[in-house]
């Protein structure tokens, strides 16, 4: 019985990867539902013919001829068992296949069926970053961030997904499907989180050297909470009000930084790069690399390419008593 339990735990043991923020099969959405009961479905029915195969075969071993038996002689009786039995394997087949291919179907509608929702976002692959872009019919609440949506419990969300360089692939996997982002294409899909929480998103098509590290984040709230978020994305930044985060910001506007990145309500409008406006406020940088604290964007500054080898991000020349102040600027722009 010890030798059977231990069995059992270690059969048991893949199942843990059945959970957590990054698995198909723990599922917060109607289309990841769908898309698991498939799964399932597809495992049973598999399952079950491969059992299936496996006795058939080990009995045709058990029944072997006698050594001394004529290969050409036949039983009439045994001919006509085993041509109901194939046939009856061959229709089975058909029914299975039929039925297999019904339920994908019925799988992919639910996965690209667009319900009426009040919230579009434009989602833009980059290598090796999402850019996000909450759209409007009123231009002044129309922002963009970088590596991190929020949306609203309960409420369809369409994506719009682009790429402005290769082909990359968006995947929340407690959520929904895969979509291809293409360049000069535009794809949509839809997704809906059931209840609140953070679930993490990654770029499912090789695109390059930091394909495993384009990763975002999906942060499901309360409307009233998203609301929130949303007012005061829209927002420009917030002057900085001490001496340190002041001297930051003069670091930051007198370096290349501008060039390539913004900062709605400053100088820097550069539109290459992730929009910093609000950068403080979300949970990693560099596509969910590194989490967002102060020595880590200290680091990002001063080695990007020692932690994402790679990046288009440039090192920028700093004096060591510059470091400190343009991290925390940055840390600061919550």
């Amino acid at each position: 019985m010890r030798r059977i339990s231990s069995i059992l735990l270690l059969l048991c043991l893949p199942l843990a990867g059945c959970q957590g923020w990054q698995s198909a099969l723990d599922v917060h959405g109607p289309a990841a539902s769908s898309l698991a009961r498939m799964f399932w479905i597809f495992v049973a029915v598999l399952a079950t013919v491969w059992v299936l195969t496996m006795a058939a075969l080990l009995l045709s071993l058990r029944r072997r001829r006698a050594a001394d038996a004529d290969p050409l002689v036949t039983d009439p009786g045994t001919e006509r068992r085993m041509t109901i039995t194939i046939s009856a394997a061959i229709g089975l087949t058909l029914v299975i296949v039929v039925s297999l291919t019904g339920l994908s179907y019925a799988a992919q509608k639910v996965l690209f069926a667009h319900k009426d929702g009040t919230l579009t976002l434009l989602i833009t692959g980059h290598q090796w970053w999402w850019q996000v872009t909450y759209e409007d019919p009123q231009p002044n609440r129309v922002f963009t961030t970088a590596n991190e949506i929020h949306i609203p419990v309960g409420e369809p969300v369409l994506i719009k997904l682009e790429s402005s360089d290769v082909i990359h692939s968006f995947w929340i996997p407690n959520l929904t499907g895969k979509m291809d982002a293409i360049t000069g294409r535009q794809n949509q899909i839809q997704i809906q989180a059931d209840r609140p929480g953070i679930y993490r998103g990654q770029c499912a098509e090789f695109c390059g050297l930091q394909h495993a590290h384009m990763g975002l984040l999906v942060v499901a709230e309360s409307k009233e909470d998203f609301e929130r978020w949303r007012n005061h994305q829209i927002s420009s930044a917030i002057p900085p009000s001490d001496a340190e985060h002041q001297r930051g910001m003069e670091i930051f506007l007198s370096k290349p930084c501008i060039m390539c990145h913004q900062i709605r309500g400053t100088d820097a409008g550069g539109k290459t790069a992730p929009d910093l406006t609000h950068v403080g406020s979300r949970r990693y940088i560099a596509a969910g690399t590194l989490e967002t604290t102060r020595g880590n964007i200290a680091a990002w500054i001063v080695d990007p390419h020692g932690i994402k080898p790679g990046v288009d991000m440039p090192t920028i020349q700093l004096e060591p008593n510059e470091v400190q102040p343009l991290a925390s600027y940055l840390e600061g722009l919550k």
